[in-house]
């Protein structure tokens, strides 16, 4: 058992989208703050591993991949210092109002809006380097979406990526990243937030991971595998299956009834088109567009083109033997588009006598009607660019985990206060996706950022 102590104005447990902001601004701001990270710290470009079964079992909770209690739908989520910005494809894109004015009729929260939120994002955008993929720069996978886009009559835009100075004209292929970046131009935490609280004083402990909190009138009792620490202050930035986790194991669902409680997920799903050519689809830049079809956020869903490694393919096709052998020859003639559904946030986080995770969630009609939907544009756009055959995944999986700490005014439905606190916990604060009151279907890391943003900056006034 862990039996050193050691005290601190803030411990942030989750080094992520979330937990890095958090730790660079309050530490910024004059606070002695813990940044704990149940996954491993690796050195920028010298310890990522790089071989795909590597990094997903090294990287990644679950050894790469964690399942619901049905085993029909799967999560991502990273596990290293630097969370999932390590691993995730660095797009970066606000909220608009469709998806706050349902946030806030579902929590009451009035800041839930564009301009409320604007000065959050305007300074998460300059902590950040940012860059829209050029046209030169998309590669073939990319431009069968966009023809594809185009010839049924949608609208696309190119993506925003979290990047900086990427090597893509030296031969740099995208898809590595989702190992972590060697040449440390993705701008995860890990890149950018991190190394700056480290200079102004920060303390990091990785394989730090939290297995329960003691909240006293004075302070939070932190214990995990490197030992037991003190906060005037906890902040949970372990996203959506992190954060509540924590706090069931920690006793606190007999307090707050709405504890794991509102998951959604975005289910995703991949779709193969087979050419006669090679398509080359994991060469260059990973992702280069995007749908922004006003029809498709109507009917809730949007498209991405997107691709994976060789191994995330066989495993999300489920194939085996021969068939797997014949179906990964095609490998290179192979592209892709990802539906991604606005689904229902019914699902429920929870765990068991031994505190591991237990995910009761499955799409309902609504999800499914949505996701056929965008099934059926997906296969209408590919096959106006001459698909030979188009083979539709049929396991869903998410990367996107969102809900368990809901934001709302009522405590009978909600987890967190309009300041970021637990409910009648106020040494306690969450601003990650575990917050979210509903799914926006819209790519969430910049708006975690500027929630983040805005919690720290109520803290520091405090």
């Amino acid at each position: 058992m862990p039996t050193s102590t050691s005290h601190f104005d803030y411990i942030i447990a989750g080094s992520g989208t979330s937990g890095g902001v958090a730790a660079w601004y309050l530490q910024q701001a004059g606070a002695r703050c813990l940044l704990l990270e149940a996954g491993k710290y690796y050195k920028p470009r010298e310890d990522f591993p790089l071989p795909e079964a590597d990094y997903t079992a090294q990287l990644m909770w679950g050894g790469g991949i964690e399942y619901n209690t049905r085993c029909d739908l799967a999560f991502i989520r990273g596990r290293c210092v630097g969370g999932g910005s390590v691993v995730n494809a660095a797009l970066m894109d606000r909220f608009d109002d469709v998806a706050f004015d349902d946030w806030k009729a579902a929590s009451g929260v009035p800041f839930f809006s564009e301009s409320a939120m604007e000065p959050h994002y305007d300074f998460a955008e300059t902590q950040i380097a940012l860059e829209e993929i050029p046209d030169h720069h998309r590669n073939n996978n990319a431009q069968l979406f966009i023809k594809g886009m185009e010839n049924c009559g949608h609208v696309w835009k190119p993506l925003r990526r979290c990047q900086s100075d990427c090597p893509t004209d030296a031969g740099q292929d995208c898809i590595a990243c989702l190992g972590g970046c060697h040449r440390n131009s993705k701008q995860s935490t890990l890149a950018t937030y991190i190394p700056k609280a480290e200079a102004l004083g920060l303390e990091v402990r990785d394989y730090a991971e939290v297995t329960q909190l003691e909240y006293g009138k004075d302070a939070v009792t932190v214990h995990t595998p490197r030992g037991v620490f003190t906060a005037d202050k906890v902040i949970l930035a372990g996203g959506a299956f992190g954060s509540t986790q924590v706090l069931l194991r920690s006793g606190f669902r007999a307090k707050l009834p709405a504890l794991g409680r509102n998951f959604s997920m975005h289910p995703q799903a991949m779709n193969l088109a087979v050419f006669d050519e090679p398509v080359d689809s994991h060469k260059g830049v990973l992702q280069g567009a995007k749908s922004l079809d006003p029809g498709f956020r109507k009917r809730g869903f949007k498209l991405e083109n997107v691709f994976a490694p060789p191994i995330a393919i066989a495993v999300l096709f489920g194939r085996v033997g021969l068939p797997l052998q014949d179906f990964m020859r095609k490998y290179r003639n192979l592209a892709c588009i990802e539906v991604a559904v606005r689904d229902e946030n019914t699902g429920v986080i929870d765990v068991d006598k031994n505190g591991r995770l237990h995910i009761e969630k499955k799409m309902t009609d609504q999800d499914r009607r949505r996701m056929r939907d965008g099934l059926g544009a997906v296969k209408a756009m590919l096959e106006s660019v001459g698909a030979k055959q188009v083979i539709q995944c049929k396991m869903a999986f998410g990367l996107h985990l969102m809900g368990g700490c809901v934001m709302g005014t009522d405590r009978k439905t909600s987890v967190v206060n309009p300041n970021f606190e637990v409910h009648d916990h106020p040494r306690l604060c969450i601003a990650d996706s575990s917050i979210f009151p509903n799914a926006p279907g819209i790519n969430p890391a910049l708006t975690i950022m500027a929630l983040s943003h805005r919690m720290a900056t109520t803290q520091a006034a405090q």
